[in-house]
């Protein structure tokens, strides 16, 4: 109990603050080679001619990396949990969003790196291309993914994220009024202090050391791993000081193809992004297009909702999928309503692939379900603490995916708010605890939709 509840300095701090943290940027290797990229100047595109041999014959250039050069091509951080991958490590036939990868280069110093990326043919057919998630369901939509342009691969093969509970249309017959709304966070770019940046050493003995600034290193190793389609235990991932992640330095940006480089020219390699890299290439938190329709008694009993999620998950899928699974699970918020009817679409647009950020596929829904939620106080004109305290969760209350709640927290959180803002609640509702509702707090109709909590 010497750490619990106490106020202890933090182990890195001093490091942090006189400057002597060691961060992957630090490391320095002798005869290591600057890393730099061919990157797609336009959003989408057919490659029709790549020609690297100008760059290869220049002076100081010790590699160039195609996707030809790729043992595995595809393979994507839930490919181990059987998520198909769809992105290539390297563009082969087409580019989809400005800024991805098509080669990347290894030489003596960053000028020379430059000038070889400059050195690069390349032909482009530029396509059409889509940036609204609204608009990717229309019959004359550009065609994003080889997949279509939604994720098809939930279970049984389903193409979206599907929930359904209770009796929506009873719900929906039984309300006083039906308020809705319409909710859409934009993309974020998590602006780390340190852009992403990697190091790679080859070794005597054939491994590959890479210091790398991932914040999920056995994620970042079983990827790299398998591109290179080697053991892992010819990697040694050293794990630097990630300086500022917030979800955004999972996706190995720059690992693997350091360790082609690397193999391929026997050197050291280094790659640190520049800032423009970062915000032009770097994946982001994701927009939303969040549709929400709830049936509401005038006395303030959600009794259903109905909702439809667009989750713009860019080129690429990545972790999308499992983003938009956690943003299903959460779309009632911190409140039960009996009768749900709930759609979620990984939607493919020609913005860069979107990724993790804290709270990944809740933070938005918990925006637009607290929104929502003050916009029906409103319109029924009820006290928007009441509101949040009859709906609340409670012991005995489930999930929209059907988990039982045993120690919900939503009631005590709700009065501690109350009581910080000086809001004076009723006293039936100054009582409430999380214990298990009664007849006493639910109108009849609510309680015969609701049954037996079991049966939800």
């Amino acid at each position: 109990m010497k750490a619990v509840g106490a106020r202890l300095p933090r182990y890195d701090g001093v490091a942090h603050v006189t400057g002597r943290t060691v961060f992957v940027d630090d490391i320095r290797v002798p005869g290591t080679l600057w890393v730099k990229a061919l990157r797609s100047p336009v959003h989408h595109a057919a490659i029709t001619g790549l020609d690297t041999s100008a760059a290869e014959a220049m002076k100081g250039v010790h590699a160039v990396i195609t996707s030809e050069d790729v043992p595995l091509l595809e393979y994507g951080h839930l490919s181990a949990l059987g998520i198909p991958a769809d992105e290539p490590l390297l563009a082969k036939d087409t580019v989809r969003y400005k800024g991805q990868p098509i080669a990347v280069v290894a030489a003596e110093d960053e000028e020379t790196a430059m000038a070889a990326v400059e050195a690069i043919g390349l032909d482009l057919e530029e396509k059409p291309a889509l940036f609204d998630v609204r608009k990717a369901f229309d019959a004359d939509a550009p065609v994003v993914h080889q997949w279509g342009n939604w994720y098809p691969h939930f279970e049984a093969e389903m193409d979206r994220r599907q929930i359904r509970k209770g009796d929506i249309d009873r719900a929906f017959d039984q309300a006083d009024v039906i308020v809705q709304g319409v909710y859409r966070p934009a993309a974020i770019e998590h602006v780390p202090v340190e852009t992403q940046s990697c190091q790679v050493v080859p070794e005597a003995n054939g491994r590959l050391t890479i210091y790398s600034c991932t914040q999920a290193l056995y994620f970042s190793l079983g990827v790299v791993a398998a591109h290179l389609q080697v053991p892992l235990n010819r990697l040694k991932v050293v794990g630097g000081t990630v300086g500022g992640g917030f979800g955004g330095k999972v996706d190995t940006a720059t690992e693997t193809m350091c360790c082609l480089l690397a193999q391929k020219s026997g050197r050291p390699v280094r790659w640190r992004w520049t800032r423009e890299e970062e915000f032009l290439c770097s994946s982001t938190r994701a927009p939303w297009h969040m549709e929400i329709a709830d049936a509401v008694t005038n006395d303030g009993w959600i009794l259903g909702r109905k909702m439809l999620t667009l989750h713009d998950s860019g080129a690429y899928a990545r972790f999308s999928p499992y983003g938009l699974t956690k943003h299903s699970f959460h779309h009632t918020g911190a409140y039960t309503i009996p009768n749900l009817h709930f759609d979620g679409y990984v939607v493919f647009t020609n913005r860069v692939p979107t990724t993790a950020m804290r709270g990944f596929g809740v933070t938005s829904i918990s925006f637009a379900t607290e929104t929502h939620v003050s916009r029906v106080a409103e319109v029924i004109g009820i006290d928007p603490w009441e509101l949040r305290l009859k709906n609340a969760n409670r012991i005995g209350d489930t999930s929209p995916n059907g988990i039982t709640y045993t120690d919900p927290s939503t009631v005590p959180v709700v009065k501690a708010l109350a009581g910080g803002m000086g809001a004076e609640l009723a006293p039936g509702l100054e009582a409430m605890t999380p214990a298990m509702r009664e007849g006493d707090l639910l109108p009849e109709h609510l309680v015969a939709q609701m049954g037996n909590p079991e049966d939800h």
